[in-house]
């Protein structure tokens, strides 16, 4: 299940230092705008304290972590949507992605160009999503007047799609992006087609000094970011991206003392991992003992079928039934055997829904 998080935001807000720190990939940076042109991919391990501890009551030969996939975009500057700043091979690129992690500068560094050459956070918010709301109407308007020419002639399938259309035009027009609507499945199938950018949802990383990693939520930066987001019904999540480039450095025992003498729990990378996997509707689900103990994504709301496919075809094709323990059960109990003394152990059939954190044996026959 290959997914992906676009990384975006104004040139020299930390974008691609956020990306090294995320995926330790060395992403070119430099203190000018557009140092990163083509886009730069990179896959991470969803952290999951689970997989050890399932690892420690069903004993594997090995332990595999499921993956998530970043993609670094260039800065995008304004007249991003008329084609400035190579405004059309960026969001291009931004088209391709299924989420958008959007990174706001929130810290004052007078060594640190800023593109704009000062520090307001939701000046730089509003300046790249009003050149993707501009995009997305440009793409409206070009569909608009055939698909409704053709939705005369009672084409069903092109009224459905015109009738989706005049929904979205007045909201661009508004200014809002297409996220802020509500559309029942067969519109979202039809939005999906549209390939809009923002009908993505989006997350904004505010990217703070290493002195705020304590206490990001006093930060007035923070603040007005958050304020905006909560508006639209997004999340924020404060993140020191040249630390966390740092900290991407250490091993785990100094990683552990870092945090903790910055009064910090979890790393803002894997924050903002787990962030990201939820923000795309995204679960997983185990597989344990034998040759491996492994994490596997699956779609939040999938059927025991569909997930036994994640791992082979052969397993949805020929799907009996899927022995399942949450992650929950096996902790308390201590084993698969204890959780089925205590009735924990369940049998599931095809019309199952999967729960994040479901271990899972699949029975099937081909």
């Amino acid at each position: 299940m290959s997914l992906t998080a676009g990384i975006v935001g104004l040139p020299n807000v930390g974008k691609s230092t956020l990306f090294n720190a995320i995926t330790k990939a060395g992403a070119e940076m430099a203190n000018y705008p557009f140092a990163t042109i083509d886009p730069n991919v990179g896959m991470v391990e969803v952290p999951d304290h689970r997989l050890n501890r399932i690892d420690e009551l069903i004993p594997a030969k090995k332990v595999i972590h499921t993956t998530f996939e970043f993609t670094d975009i260039a800065g995008i500057v304004k007249g991003a949507s008329k084609g400035e700043g190579l405004g059309n091979k960026f969001l291009e690129n931004i088209r391709q992605v299924d989420a958008i992690v959007h990174v706001v500068r929130a810290f004052d560094d007078d060594n640190v160009t800023h593109v704009n050459n000062k520090i307001d956070p939701l000046d730089d918010i509003e300046t790249i999503n009003l050149e993707l709301t501009l995009a997305d109407l440009e793409s409206i308007n070009k569909r608009y007047e055939r698909v409704e020419k053709v939705a005369r002639t009672k084409d069903k399938e092109a009224l459905a799609e015109f009738n989706v259309l005049k929904r979205i035009k007045p909201v661009l027009e508004a200014g809002k992006p297409v996220r802020s609507l509500e559309f029942d499945e067969d519109e979202q199938k039809i939005v999906k087609g549209l390939f809009l950018l923002t009908s993505k949802p989006v997350l904004y990383v505010a990217n703070i000094a290493e002195d705020d990693m304590a206490e990001p939520e006093k930060v007035a930066y923070v603040q007005q970011i958050q304020k905006y987001a909560q508006a639209e019904g997004a999340e924020t999540l404060a993140v020191s991206a040249k630390t966390e480039e740092e900290i991407a450095q250490l091993d785990e025992g100094d990683k552990k003392d870092f945090l903790e003498a910055e009064g910090v729990e979890e790393s803002g990378l894997d924050r903002l991992i787990k962030a990201s996997y939820k923000l795309l509707g995204l679960a997983t689900f185990f597989t344990a003992g034998g040759k491996e103990t492994r994490a596997w994504t699956f779609n939040k709301g999938m059927k025991a079928p569909q997930v036994a496919g994640i791992i082979h075809s052969d397993f949805e094709r020929g799907f009996i039934r899927a022995e399942t323990v949450s992650f929950a059960d096996l902790d308390k109990y201590g084993s698969i055997a204890a959780a089925r003394e205590a009735g924990k152990l369940r049998q599931e059939g095809k019309e199952y829904e999967v729960q994040d954190g479901d271990i899972i044996e699949f029975r099937f026959n081909v």
